[in-house]
């Protein structure tokens, strides 16, 4: 399997994300020739240590873009950077109860299309919430690439797992019923519900989402992206980016897709994304303690 380095499609970001944070993952494995599609994204390693401080670090930073909405966005400020991720970090949770929520997979998937595909988000899950604690349903992710004659619809499905054989089952039994044509239309239309009308896309997704639009157009214009994570054997055997680090990791990551292609998949467009861990538990506990450094403030 073919490794390539960082998608120069962010360069075509509109210019309502050009605040990104600057890259951290490296892209080691992409084959868009496949079907599935696979990525396969690496955190990497410095002074013999994986980078799990600096990958938590990196991961909060994209807080304000995931969790505000697209007026919330564009009044920011530049000088602002403290309270807004402060503020941000406080809609996420507030629970003791960290280690399986899925408040941080969702990110890691936004994080994952906006760096490969420069996808730009329709709606944010965690502004719409009730209260903080709350679990909100729903694709864990959903986003659009635009063009002046197309939008195309960008569902997506996350797991932050420690084992990739649980994660491939779980987000599999995910895909065959959020792809369910009463599912969708349930969706849509909480989906439209929530959209920024001043997003410069508000119109065109509406029109593509009404119920009057028939769902075989709407998959012609879908595609459901899946990221899994998992505490990976490569990650853990090596402290440095290596020549034998990068084959046994194109290795592992290529017999996780075969396992996922061997499931009964529904006929959607899945792009798969991989990304390996050292360890999830530290990770989620670094992703935490972070999260309530920011709160406190």
């Amino acid at each position: 399997m073919n490794g390539s380095g960082a998608n120069s499609n962010l360069s075509l970001l509109t210019d309502e994300f050009e605040a990104t944070p600057a890259l951290f993952l490296d892209v080691r494995v992409k084959r868009l020739d496949l079907d599935p599609s696979l990525v396969a994204l690496c955190a990497g390693y410095e002074a013999g240590e994986w980078r799990s401080t600096q990958f938590a670090d990196h991961i909060l930073e994209w807080l304000p873009e995931f969790a505000l909405s697209y007026s919330e966005r564009r009044s920011l400020k530049a000088n602002s950077a403290v309270r807004l991720i402060r503020a941000t970090s406080r809609s996420i949770y507030s629970s003791n109860k960290f280690k399986n929520r899925g408040e941080f997979g969702e990110l890691l998937l936004h994080i994952a299309i906006r760096q490969v595909f420069a996808t730009i988000p329709a709606i944010s899950k965690i502004y719409y919430k009730d209260s903080t604690n709350e679990t909100v349903k729903g694709f864990d992710a959903v986003h659009i690439i635009a063009s002046d004659s197309s939008l195309e619809l960008w569902l997506g499905e996350s797991k932050l797992y420690s084992r990739i054989s649980q994660a491939i089952s779980d987000v599999v039994e995910e895909l065959h019923i959020h792809s369910g044509n009463s599912y969708l239309r349930s969706e849509f239309a909480a989906i439209v519900n929530k959209i920024d009308p001043k997003w410069p896309y508000a119109e065109r997704l509406a029109k593509l989402l009404d119920p009057n639009t028939s769902l075989d157009s709407i998959f012609d214009a879908a595609c459901f992206p899946v990221l899994l994570t998992y505490d990976s054997e490569t990650v853990n055997s090596y402290d440095r980016i290596c020549q034998e680090y990068a084959e046994a990791f194109a290795e592992e990551v290529g017999k996780n897709y075969d396992a996922f292609c061997a499931k009964v998949l529904p006929p959607i467009r899945i792009h798969l994304f991989l990304l390996p861990l050292k360890s999830k538990k530290e990770l989620v506990e670094k992703l935490d303690s972070g999260l309530r450094k920011w709160q406190n403030i």
